[in-house]
């Protein structure tokens, strides 16, 4: 079942390709770094889970458009360091010579395995609950690896209302049958397609899939000096604003 999203609720700001200088203020949750952006008094939070390379102003950028954009419905946002200050170096992306494929993969064995960052976000939501009793609602958005995230923490039980996973990374149709809420994926064309079609044929719920051309360009491999880069970041994040407004 595929959900057609209403026109855009919101209007990003212009986007800032270079010197972007942040909204929120950075907290300490679960003994995490955290970023923590929009109105303490909004009633909705999203949980916004990087991709390898960590805080990034791409990434960051985005969080305050998410926090801030919609007019009529705005959001506390927080990302979570959930690599302890160590993320991925991005000079290791592309992979294309034997020791940057080694690091990369040993860091998704290592600080990117799952279960670590799954197992932590529970204790997020109940530390940033206790702190901003205002909340009401969650929903959730992950970037490439955060995708695989996104996925694995939409099944039954989830503490979320609707999700999202932009340019992800790792997807597989196994984890789309067991999927609960409303959800949104924005594979691009560096993601196996055959992987994409098959987790849309299994996923039972609502939800929006739109295809976008280049990978990394809602995060930290965004070059927004790229006039279409520029451009797709702006309409993704407007797509995504819209879709959370009609699932919150």
């Amino acid at each position: 079942m595929t959900s057609t999203q209403s026109k855009a609720c919101c209007t990003v700001p212009p986007v800032v390709a270079e010197g972007y200088k942040q909204k929120g203020d950075y907290i300490t949750v679960e003994g995490m770094k955290t970023y923590a952006t929009g109105p303490k008094t909004a009633k909705s939070a999203i949980l916004t889970v990087y991709d390898i390379f960590g805080f990034f102003p791409q990434t960051l950028q985005g969080a305050d458009i998410l926090a801030h954009a919609d007019k009529e419905h705005q959001y506390q946002v927080f990302m979570p360091d959930f690599f302890d200050g160590k993320p991925a170096d991005i000079s290791w992306y592309p992979p294309d010579n034997e020791e940057k494929g080694k690091k990369l993969g040993e860091f998704f064995q290592t600080a990117a395995a799952p279960p670590k960052t799954l197992e932590r976000i529970p204790k997020v939501l109940k530390q940033i609950q206790s702190e901003r009793p205002d909340i009401k609602e969650w929903a959730i958005v992950g970037f490439c690896w955060g995708g695989k995230i996104v996925n694995l923490v939409s099944q039954e039980g989830t503490p979320f209302k609707a999700a999202a996973a932009c340019h992800p990374a790792m997807v597989d149709a196994k984890d789309a049958a067991g999927v609960t809420i409303p959800y949104a994926m924005f594979p691009s064309k560096d993601e196996p397609k055959e992987d994409v079609e098959k987790w849309q044929k299994e996923i039972k719920v609502k939800n929006v899939v739109k295809w976008w051309p280049v990978h990394g360009f809602m995060a930290a491999r965004a070059d927004l000096k790229d006039p279409k880069v520029k451009e797709d970041y702006q309409k993704a994040y407007e797509e995504l604003l819209s879709f959370f407004h009609d699932n919150m």
